[in-house]
């Protein structure tokens, strides 16, 4: 009797799992302890195990996709057994709607065919294959396509590379699990589109799909809307709405010409007045620009007019202003939607509270100075931080911890991230157990981290975890700032600038070096006095750096 795997539980927190890959297909048999799938949780990835014995009759849950706990994942059974009834008897949740009702050859041949049928009337041809958005990260949501490796009538290849996809946190190479011919594209170069919609289609050259594609629209895939279209609203609307910029000639009339066909115009060194504009009310449109040829006969016009500019100019009359107005849209790249959504989540519901402390940094440069000296060693001011904030977060824990609405948890590990400004926005990598790394050990992680996020090549596990962050704006000459926190962490520190300045030693004063320190914190979880407690003990291991060796 076939037998029902539902999305199993794997961890105490996990309310639904993402299939990351299937080690079996429909048709093979399976004993009692082989690996069915990779299943990833809210905390892990981990191998799920079959407790049965059989042949794997149907997948309800296909390699990319999200189901909650207990969803339909599996049937094994006899080979050959009717699973009609299991099918037809599952819960409208076990598997998403556009699960075939009935198992047929096709679907035993091809797994990935149950993620394709957008509509529960349409059938795939055989061989085809459609592929969906996939899930590059656990906060992804929707993901850009920033290009195409392939093209439409491409042969593609199991493990070639079908495009590279931007995530709110990296941009990733997407392999292809499949082989056959690229027969469309569903997501252009620089559109973005929510996870699991149409991304592309497979199968066997000259396939008709056109059914397919539409369907797949029609059943609710979102489309990203096309920026050829925008392309043409934009000139469509160019002779209509672009606002007129007047510019005085010469002779005091006043010329009339768009905003676009002034910046051409100014790009290929063409002078206004000798235009003659087709639009309204003899205006100068960007056509106009475009089609227009000088003539050598009007050089000496400049020459004649200087005389009249020139009393102009001696007549002192009021200043008119002229000029235009311009904007540049930026289209919001993943990164920086998702930089917008979680700050905004992190200060409209953390209550945020800010301890400032000025430690001073006379001993730390001496040190720093001597540890350099070491061949092969570097260890900038930041490592220094990063470390002593590692051993000050073991004698402090509570500020090592995150808020649940049911209990606070506190993190015995230290895992450090250091926000890393890219050309997008903002990553934060993370230095797991920093606690246990050395200074230099710490500065290399830092530099390599550092340098592949700016080359968009960090792991999404890399930025996972994080129970801490630093921030440093210290090379940019800012000496103080306050930061958001980076939740579900408690609290962020904002490291400034060293500032020489005067200051006060034993009654007298002297030059010296401070440096100022901001601790944001959320006061679900950390009090006011224990985050006074932490930076005083953070104060004492930077001054003294001698005492993190202890």
């Amino acid at each position: 009797m076939a037998t029902i795997i539902t999305m199993p539980r794997l961890s105490d927190t996990m309310t639904e799992g993402t299939v990351a890959t299937w080690l079996k297909k429909v048709g093979d048999k399976v004993s009692e302890g082989d690996i069915l799938a990779e299943i990833e949780t809210d905390k892990a990835t981990m191998e799920f195990e079959s407790f049965n014995e059989g042949t794997l009759l149907h997948i309800g849950i296909p390699a990319g996709e999200t189901a909650p706990v207990d969803s339909l994942l599996a049937i094994i059974g006899k080979e050959g057994e009717d699973i009609s009834a299991l099918l037809a008897g599952k819960p409208a949740d076990a598997a998403p709607a556009k699960e075939e009702t009935k198992v047929t050859e096709e679907t035993a041949t091809t797994p990935e065919v149950t993620k394709a049928a957008a509509p529960a009337t349409a059938s795939l041809p055989k061989g085809v294959v459609v592929i969906t958005m996939p899930r590059l990260s656990d906060t992804m949501t929707e993901g850009t396509v920033a290009t195409w490796l392939k093209k439409v009538g491409d042969k593609v290849s199991e493990g070639d590379i079908l495009a590279e996809i931007e995530t709110d946190k990296a941009t990733m190479e997407f392999e292809s699990f499949n082989e056959g011919t690229l027969l469309y594209v569903g997501i252009e170069e620089g559109n973005t589109a929510p996870v699991d919609s149409l991304l592309a289609i497979i199968g066997p050259a000259g396939t008709d799909i056109s059914g397919i594609a539409e369907n797949y629209k029609t059943g609710g895939a979102p489309q990203a809307a096309p920026a050829v279209a925008e392309e043409k609203e934009v000139a469509s609307t160019e002779k209509a709405s672009e606002p007129i910029v007047q510019e005085s000639s010469t002779d005091g009339q006043r010329i009339l010409a768009s905003p676009l066909a002034k910046k051409i115009a100014s790009d290929k060194g063409i002078q206004l007045t000798q235009v003659k504009g087709s639009g309204e009310n003899g205006r100068i449109v960007k056509s106009d620009i475009e089609n227009f040829t000088p003539q050598t006969s009007a050089a000496p016009a400049p020459t004649s007019a200087a005389p009249a500019k020139a009393e102009t100019v001696a007549a002192a009359k009021p200043f008119v202003p002229a000029g235009e107005v311009f904007t540049e849209e930026i289209k919001n790249s993943q990164m920086r939607k998702i930089i917008a959504k979680r700050l905004a989540e992190s200060l409209f519901t953390a209550p945020h509270y800010n301890l400032v402390i000025e430690v001073t940094m006379d001993e730390a440069m001496k040190s720093r100075a001597i540890i350099n000296s070491v061949p092969d060693t570097k260890v900038s001011f930041n490592d220094m931080v990063i470390k002593a904030c590692a051993l000050a977060l073991k004698k402090h824990p509570k500020i090592n911890s995150q808020w649940r609405e049911d209990a606070i948890i506190i993190n015995h590990h230290v895992n450090i991230g250091v926000a890393v400004a890219v050309e997008d926005g903002l990553v934060v990598p993370v230095l797991r157990f920093t606690d246990a790394m050395s200074l230099s050990q710490i500065g290399g992680s830092v530099r390599d981290l550092a340098g592949r996020a700016k080359n968009k090549k960090l792991l999404p596990t890399e930025m996972e975890g994080s129970t801490f962050t630093v921030s440093n704006l210290g090379m940019f000459g800012i000496t103080e700032f306050n930061s958001i926190i980076n939740q579900p962490n408690s609290a962020i520190l904002s490291v400034g600038a060293i500032v020489e300045k005067p200051v006060v030693k034993n009654g007298q004063i002297v030059v010296g070096n401070t440096m100022m320190l901001s601790l944001a914190c959320d006061h679900r979880t950390i009090d006011g006095a224990t985050g006074a407690q932490f930076l005083q003990t953070l104060k004492q291991f930077i001054e003294n750096p001698v005492t993190m060796l202890a």
